[in-house]
């Protein structure tokens, strides 16, 4: 691992403890540690204003065009104090990562330049929280399809009036799906509970996206008589899209105490389209696979322009088959004469009413702005030039590695000629107000990224695509076969049968495969360094200079129709399917790939009627229709609400199992003071196939992990690590206001010998290749797979409890129950109340070939471990195994070592589905406090030792 520098290079400072780097293909920390980063994103719910989900019409339109909506609530409420469960109920599992999306429409909803601050401020308070607990945070522009005017997130309303559209058409045309319109907007007919899986998708495909996108990227190119405000509209909207998230930067900046410390960089936009640009044909809808998914009507472009224009149009129609989207006939569809594209009249004299842009005189609404670039003929509607979006005019031609002066066109490369352009002008932006900005590089779906400029990423970059198991997701169901979609869209495959993957073991295998691919992805950013890498022995094929992170990936939870959430279905509460589909995504981010990753998603507000409340999506990894599984029913969510509307989404109620009931002060990875029992009871209530994503994983390694295996079905870890002679961390201490480096070789020994007289012996009659490390690698061993039996059965006995005694504020002395939230800002906390078990390092010359287990047995946790070499501590407040071992001195040496970690006992088995409760016992939260208070019913304060 190359050294951590010590001075930053884009502001000459010295480097601050807190800064996460990324070199040599990995995350890395002040110390020279490889950090895996790992969460989820907070949150789904962020793409739709607060009580307005998807699926409400009511004031949708109207609430769009005055920009009268407000974003702030949205991930977390921080009046009721509900985010504080939240975040301490995700750093219970083990997160120390957010993806944290905000959509264009958050910021400046009310017009062009006109900024929501209410919201920013609102933002900035939300951080300050995420800091409390510990998590570093990256920032996602948000869209799905443009906006959720056009059927998904993201940008505001007033970009498509902006665009010469009128949006009130999209449905009546298909030039988008909206669920609030769904099928129909009249009021006998509309129905948008019925909303397809996955069909918000198909708007990719649709004129809405596909122009706006267009235009987006490339409005210079393909729409230059596009005049609004004196520039092209590719100008207007991405000047005023990166402006946005600028005037964000700077706000955090200005806050103080959040960058670099909390914000550690930023996404580019999330799924960025390439609309129409590079199509083809526009005759003709592409018969080869791509990302854009098939289903109900496939109008191709063409058609699209037509329906936009008010022609009625009979266009293919798809369902999805045994092995994905197949043609099923046709469907005639008649706007009547409605068009997307807005009146003359809606701007007299050329000036809008309410946003006051100037439209050029050239720019003449009421016509589909390709047929006024003479794309196609309305009259007719014939297209006369089927491959315009094909190839860059002589005027605009950018010289590409494969073009010759001979040509007479050169064909588009949308990444190279649209998409970086784009990101250049955004990153740079950021990092004006951000300098050490972390850029997350996200190309469009599946696409290999282009080939980034160092000049652009200055050393502090990151892949992050997304990954989805396409089968599961769009068929709601974990099947007995699925395929590999990754090489199908890139043309591995000469025959799609040649993709298809049969059991579990080969779709797993393909999915880590798939994952391996995206991962490889990253050497397209940046130039490869020259330095000897820790992980040349890497079985990837190119080395990357940058680390990759899976921004998202996820399940849905509402498979199979709903059925763990209908109490008359068998698998009423048994999310079995969801945790193995779950898993074998996640364990494929394992294994040799040890990716970063932000599980999609997390959402406080998610509920079993609405889901996330967008789009019919359920990814959520909590619900609070869930929080009473154990307990009782569910509480139906049909009521008639403030909105007035049947339907509305409520608020999530609060877990009668939080920390909080007992009123336990709560530090960062639910460090806190409250039996484990409590805090296991804790960590399941709400969630959903917790088992999957709550797993162990190396949080900060010494050396760079070369593998991890987690067997969930025998609660079994093991971690393989690859260490070199430049992976000895480096130690600081504070002199003052500055830093020193500490002498490692002499804090090891410090190390070593705190409490472990044996080991501290050992070294001294070791040879002098190998030093011990002065800090461990740190393991996350989540109580979910490793708790003790006791801890268990009382956990699920706390879960039977009806009722839990909430104690009044006031009545806990912070002295004897806890110190309260550290907001220490890191991504590994640094105080630690550990039981300690040593095994003594072992010799490189010794022969010894089986070593010995150890095993760790208390009312938390019960566990065996193996190790090559080492010393452990167990620190249960964090859920955390701390791993000492030497790292090798001789230039050039490199060396590996492994732990292996099994639940004493095997994998816990937790009940499954609403006639799997445990049965009620004397233990409890009653019985443990009568235990505690020597058998007293009646434990008065005067000498109860809990209250």
């Amino acid at each position: 691992m190359p050294q951590v520098p010590l001075t930053c290079t884009q502001t000459g400072q010295p480097v601050p403890d807190y800064l996460v780097h990324t070199l040599d293909g990995n995350f890395v920390d002040s110390s020279g540690r490889t950090l895996l980063l790992r969460g989820v994103n907070l949150s789904g719910s962020s793409k739709a204003p607060v009580g307005h989900p998807s699926h409400i019409l009511k004031d949708f339109w109207e609430a769009g065009t005055t920009g009268n909506e407000t974003f702030v609530g949205q991930p977390l409420n921080l009046a009721d104090g509900s985010a504080d469960e939240h975040l301490r109920r995700l750093r219970g599992w083990g997160f120390n990562m957010l993806r944290y999306p905000i959509t264009w429409e958050a910021l400046e909803h009310e017009g062009p330049g006109k900024y929501d601050y209410e919201f920013i401020d609102y933002t900035v308070r939300v951080l300050r929280k995420c800091k409390e607990y510990g998590f570093k945070v990256y920032l996602d522009p948000h869209q799905d399809v443009w906006s959720r005017f056009s059927g998904g997130s993201g940008a505001p309303y007033w970009t498509l009036p902006a665009c010469g559209i009128n949006p009130r058409a999209f449905t009546a045309t298909q030039s988008a799906i909206l669920h609030c319109e769904y099928p129909s907007p009249l009021p006998d007919s509309r129905d948008p509970a019925s909303l397809p899986s996955m069909i918000w998708s198909t708007n990719y495909g649709r004129l809405a996206s596909q122009t706006l996108f267009a235009l987006f990227f490339g409005g210079r190119t393909f729409a230059p008589k596009c005049i609004i405000d004196g520039a092209n509209i590719q100008d207007y909207l991405q000047s005023h899209f990166t402006r946005a998230f600028t005037v964000l930067a700077e706000r955090i900046r200005d806050a103080g105490g959040l960058l670099d410390e909390v914000v550690i960089g930023w996404d580019g936009m999330n799924e960025p389209a390439e609309g129409l640009i590079a199509y083809p044909d526009l005759n003709v809808y592409p018969t080869a696979q791509g990302s854009t998914l098939k289903k109900g009507s496939v109008p191709t472009p063409a058609q699209s322009f037509r329906l936009g224009m008010g022609k009625a149009q009979t266009v293919d129609y798809y369902t999805l088959g045994g092995f994905g989207p197949r043609r099923d006939g046709t469907v005639t569809i008649d706007p009547c004469g409605a068009s997307i594209w807005a009146d003359l009249a809606d701007e007299p004299g050329g000036v809008h009413p309410r946003w006051k842009w100037r439209r050029d005189p050239q720019w003449k609404l009421g016509v589909c702005v390709w047929a006024l670039h003479g794309v196609w003929d309305v009259e007719t509607g014939y297209i006369l030039q089927p491959d315009y979006f094909r190839y860059l005019p002589l005027s605009t031609s950018v010289p590409t590695p494969h073009s010759t002066e001979s040509e007479s066109c050169v064909e588009v490369d949308f990444l190279h000629d649209f998409f970086l352009p784009q990101i250049t002008s955004y990153f740079s932006a950021i990092r004006a107000a951000h300098p050490n900005a972390i850029a997350f590089v996200q190309a469009p779906v599946f696409a290999v990224p282009p080939e980034v400029p160092e000049t652009l990423l200055q050393g502090r970059a990151c892949a992050a695509p997304h990954y989805y198991d396409g089968l599961t997701l769009i068929s709601r169901h974990w099947n007995w076969y699925n395929a590999d979609a990754l090489g199908m869209i890139r043309g591995k495959y000469s025959n799609p049968i040649f993709a298809v993957r049969v059991g579990e073991k080969a779709i797993r295998a393909c999915i880590r495969s798939q994952l391996g691919v995206l991962k490889d992805d990253a050497a397209q950013l940046g130039t490869t360094p020259l330095s000897t890498s820790s992980l040349s022995s890497s079985p990837h094929a190119v080395q990357a200079r940058y680390p990759t992170i899976i921004g998202e990936i996820g399940t849905p939870f509402d498979m199979d129709k709903k059925a763990s959430y209908d109490p008359s279905n068998p698998r009423y509460g048994d999310y079995g399917p969801q945790e193995r589909a779950l898993d074998a995504s996640l364990s494929a981010a394992d294994g040799t790939n040890a990716l970063n990753y932000t599980v999609w998603t997390y959402c406080a507000d998610s509920t079993h009627r609405w889901d996330d409340g967008w789009n019919m999506e359920d990814l959520s990894l909590w619900s609070s229709d869930d929080l009473e599984r154990r307990i009782g029913p569910p509480t139906r969510c049909t009521d008639v609400t403030t909105n007035g509307e049947v339907g509305m989404m409520t608020p999530a109620r609060v877990s009668t199992a939080t920390l909080a009931t007992l009123r336990f002060a709560s530090l960062p990875y639910a460090s806190v003071s409250e039996p484990a029992h409590v805090r296991l009871a804790f960590l399941r209530d709400g969630a959903r196939a917790v088992k999957a994503f709550c797993r162990p994983w190396p949080v900060s390694t010494v050396g760079v992990p070369s593998s991890i295996e987690f067997d969930i079905g025998k609660a079994t870890v093991k971690i393989l690590v690859s260490v070199t002679t430049g992976d000895m961390p480096r130690v600081y201490k504070e002199t003052g206001e500055d830093e020193e480096e500490v002498d490692t070789e002499a804090e090891s020994e410090k190390t070593t010998g705190s409490g472990a007289t044996s080991v501290h012996s050992l070294e001294s009659e070791k040879i002098s290749e190998e030093k011990p490390s002065p800090l461990p690698t740190e393991i996350f061993l989540p109580l979910i797979h490793f708790a003790a039996e006791t801890c268990v059965s009382r956990s699920l006995a706390l879960a039977e409890e009806q009722q839990v005694q909430t104690i009044p504020d006031g009545d806990v002395d912070p002295d004897t129950h806890g110190t309260g939230c550290v907001p220490t800002g890191t991504a590994t906390p640094n105080t630690y109340t550990a039981s300690t078990t040593t095994l003594l390092l072992n010799s490189p010359r010794s022969n010894s070939v089986c070593p010995a287990e150890i095993r760790i047995a208390n009312e938390a946790y019960d566990i065996t471990v193996k190790m090559s070499e080492g010393r452990i501590e167990l620190c249960e407040r964090t859920q955390t195994l701390r791993w000492f071992y030497s790292v090798p001195t001789t230039p050039g040496a490199r060396k590996e070592v492994w732990i292996e970690v099994k639940r004493t006992g095997g994998a816990i088995k937790y009940p499954r589905g609403a006639g799997a409760r445990s049965k009620k016992g004397r233990v409890g939260l009653t019985g443990w406090l009568e235990g505690l208070c020597r058998g007293s019913m009646n434990p008065c304060p005067e000498s109860c030792i809990v209250m």
